[in-house]
């Protein structure tokens, strides 16, 4: 992201009448992808069109996936979203309200078999799913919600892959919140085609032209899955989320998108939100969703989630030197940090491709081989944000947002260790 700006006052995701009449995105058919906003009503519409078939079978599964269901019922329907076993595998399941909602606490606590998801023994396997925020819904439309949950034990203990609840802990610290935190996180990602697994527009079994004419391209030869990043642009729009631009990226097949800014655990409401809709499309679009850092060997540039990050003292005045000190801090954390910030990280922070030496602390002006990088205004004004560059793009966002919060404004190292490290970092 170019810069950290003020982020939207509406700090928590809520769900109102305002939302009623929004058509969704549905189909599995995507060979004709287009959005279409209704003019006649105050809120975008969006549709998939399905190819027409001969005997209307599609036509007609297509009318009832597009059903509106609000002039006949106020029941709604209720996705409950977690995060699987992997740590990285989002899980869905719906279940029917009896009216529209607008808080998380308004919803009925849920479960699910911990034993098909590997986060519970088969003789001991539900797991109970805690509501936590609310986004509206882009593919049934309507009052029907996304709900981002986390899963405890039937003992309202937090099970092992349960990290928002470390990351709530963190952010209610009186000190954090005096601090106001704020991230903008970039999500890069890469599209596979189905049944070879090997990049979307890449040929089967072979490899494009060098790295060079593909990042923020266009043309056919050029740019491939540009209806998904679109597709799911409006469709974060759309749902609530907090996204605030998307573009393609180095390598063939690879697109990014950026949440945020964002205060304290939101961010991490966001980005899982965003990455369970990119899932959702992707599907629709008969395409593979990629999160490996290194999804292609060689001389490709791998995929990231670099995270910006500012605190209140780093925006005001005098900023540079609050900064500087949170960057001292990183420097004697980095083996904690790097070994929180997602599986295979190794195979693409080698130093090459915009990417520091995974073994190396270091940090710079505009540079973007280092593992903090501070803008150029951030320099000049005095004050701004760092860019913490070493997050792989299957990194778990409530780690690394309340990682950062905890090294910057909770972490205090001895002063022994700070003066060495300043030395090192050749920062008075």
């Amino acid at each position: 992201m170019a810069q950290i700006l003020a982020p939207s006052t509406q700090w928590q995701m809520r769900v109102t009448k305002s939302s009623l009449h929004a058509s969704p995105i549905t189909s599995n058919t995507w060979s004709s992808l287009l959005m279409k906003q209704n003019k006649k009503t105050s809120s975008a519409k969006f549709r998939v069109l399905a190819v027409k078939s001969d005997n209307s079978t599609i036509n007609r599964l297509e009318g009832l996936l597009n059903l509106d269901i609000t002039p006949f019922t106020d029941k709604i329907i209720a996705e409950y979203i977690w995060i699987g076993g992997t740590g990285i595998d989002v899980r869905s399941k719906s279940r029917t309200i009896s009216k529209p909602v607008e808080h998380p606490s308004e919803l009925p606590k849920w479960n699910y078999d911990g034993s098909s998801t590997g986060q519970a023994p088969g003789e001991d396997s539900e797991v109970i799913l805690y509501p936590q925020a609310i986004f509206k819904d882009p593919f049934r439309g309507g009052n029907n919600i996304l709900v981002v949950c986390d899963s405890y034990t039937p003992a309202g203990e937090p099970i092992p892959t349960n990290k928002r609840h470390r990351a709530a802990e963190v952010f209610s610290n009186p000190k954090v919140i005096a601090e106001v935190p704020w991230y903008g996180i970039e999500q890069e990602y890469t599209l596979l085609q189905t049944n070879v697994k090997w990049p979307l527009g890449w040929p089967v079994g072979g490899y494009p032209g060098p790295q060079g004419p593909y990042y923020c391209s266009a043309g056919a030869d050029k740019s491939f899955g540009r209806d998904i990043s679109d597709a799911h642009y409006k469709a974060c729009l759309f749902a609530g989320i907090n996204i605030s631009g998307t573009n393609g990226e180095v390598m063939p097949g690879q697109w990014e998108y950026q949440v945020g800014p964002s205060v304290g655990i939101e961010a991490g409401d966001h980005i899982w939100a965003s990455r369970y809709i990119l899932e959702r499309i992707t599907e629709q679009a008969g395409v593979v969703l990629s999160l490996d850092p290194k999804p292609i060997e060689g001389d490709w540039n791998g995929a990231g989630c670099h995270t910006n990050y500012s605190t209140k003292s780093m925006r005001e005045d005098g900023g540079f030197e609050v900064i500087k000190k949170a960057i001292l801090n990183l420097s004697l954390r980095h083996k904690e940090h790097i070994s929180a910030y997602g599986e295979g990280n190794e195979r693409r922070l080698t130093g090459k491709h915009e990417t520091a030496s995974i073994n190396t602390f270091s940090w710079g002006v505009a540079n973007r081989g280092c593992s903090i990088r501070v803008g150029r205004d951030t320099e000049k004004n005095g004050k701004g944000y760092l860019e913490d560059r070493r997050p792989a793009s299957n990194m778990d966002p409530y780690v690394v947002t309340s990682l950062l919060a905890e090294t910057t404004l909770l972490w205090e190292p001895t002063l022994e260790a700070e003066a060495l490290a300043a030395q090192k970092l050749s920062l008075k």
